[in-house]
């Protein structure tokens, strides 16, 4: 990877500042009874999603999890459709009908956020399979959380994805805990990119709080799998800052844990580093917030505008039509 251009860093940080503000504010709105069903915050984890999308093309594919908001706006999605999805209103991603762990954009390469844990794991595998037979030089990338890497998905789709050679990078999220439960309970090898050693293939960890040795990273591993050298684990060692889900009563975990984390806030550390190294000032910086609130501010107009689903439309898109689907 060659330095990053001024403008380029600048890009990312506005995605890590637009992932934290549309966390926060639907949060917000969650706990105010505007959004139904369940929320699955992001916040704190940004530098993974904006660091491992960063070296993507637009037609390279991601798969998600049910925490998924930060993974698609790091790949492009549409703010107003994600708002408008998390409503459940007709003029979201899913037309009101997936809510918050399923928006997928196709013509993007989000093959979709996922509720069930690790399920995207092999979804990433079939879609690196896809790229193989039709000789592209696409990628997939694969989120999952240190909880995915104890299930059989994990290790059959890794496995697989490093037997047929594929041009998969599974990014593991390490944010300590597999919902209550934290990893040293149920992994006694604390480093998780151990286990790549066991299919072959070259595992990295890397402070997941740190957007540029996240995205370094996982430049290298989509570099090597675009010039056909196969797959990587790469694992981001980072935490939530909030609960599991909203609601979360947090009795598993103490303040002082929490307060150590928030002072490795990845937002704040990249501002200042940016600030540091000139390439952005504090009024630049501060600008860049207002046009984010001021963009989701924006996309809550639009969601709450936007009509209910009808009745009548429970069944559409229940099958896929001719034609249709991710290409």
């Amino acid at each position: 990877m060659g330095e990053l251009s001024q403008e380029r860093m600048i890009e990312l940080y506005r995605t890590m500042v637009t992932i934290r503000e549309f966390e926060e504010t639907v949060y917000r709105l969650f706990q105010e009874g505007k959004i139904p069903g369940w929320l699955h915050c992001y916040t704190g984890e940004e530098a993974v999603a904006t660091g491992a999308c960063g070296p993507l093309r637009r037609d390279d594919y991601i798969t998600s999890t049910h925490r998924g908001h930060g993974h698609l706006i790091a790949k492009g999605a549409d703010i107003k459709k994600m708002m408008a999805e998390l409503f459940g209103k007709r003029t979201g991603y899913n037309r009101g009908k997936g809510g918050s762990m399923h928006i997928a954009d196709c013509s993007i390469g989000i093959l979709g956020a996922n509720g069930i844990v690790g399920a995207g794991i092999p979804i990433a595998t079939g879609a690196g399979i896809s790229i193989k037979r039709r000789g592209e030089d696409r990628v997939a990338v694969c989120f999952f959380g240190d909880g995915a890497g104890n299930r059989g998905t994990f290790h059959e789709g890794i496995n697989l994805g490093a037997v047929w050679n594929l041009p998969v990078v599974y990014v593991l999220e390490n944010n300590q805990y597999a919902v209550s439960t934290p990893q040293n309970r149920i992994q006694k090898q604390a480093d998780i990119t151990f286990r790549a050693a066991a299919y072959g293939i070259p595992g990295l960890s890397v402070d997941g709080n740190d957007v540029m040795a996240v995205y370094r990273a996982v430049d290298e591993c989509v570099t090597r799998a675009r010039q056909g050298g196969g797959p990587s684990l790469v694992e981001c060692r980072t935490y939530r800052w909030r609960g599991h889900y909203v609601g979360d009563p947090l009795n598993y975990r103490t303040r002082e844990e929490e307060a150590a984390w928030q002072e490795k806030d990845p937002v704040a550390r990249f501002r200042t580093y940016l600030e540091e190294e000139g390439v952005l000032s504090p009024e630049a910086a501060e600008g860049i917030q207002d046009e984010v609130r001021q963009a989701i501010g924006e996309a809550i107009t639009f969601a709450a505008e936007g009509p209910y689903p009808e009745p009548e439309e429970a069944l559409d898109d229940v099958f896929a039509g001719a034609g249709r689907g991710c290409k």
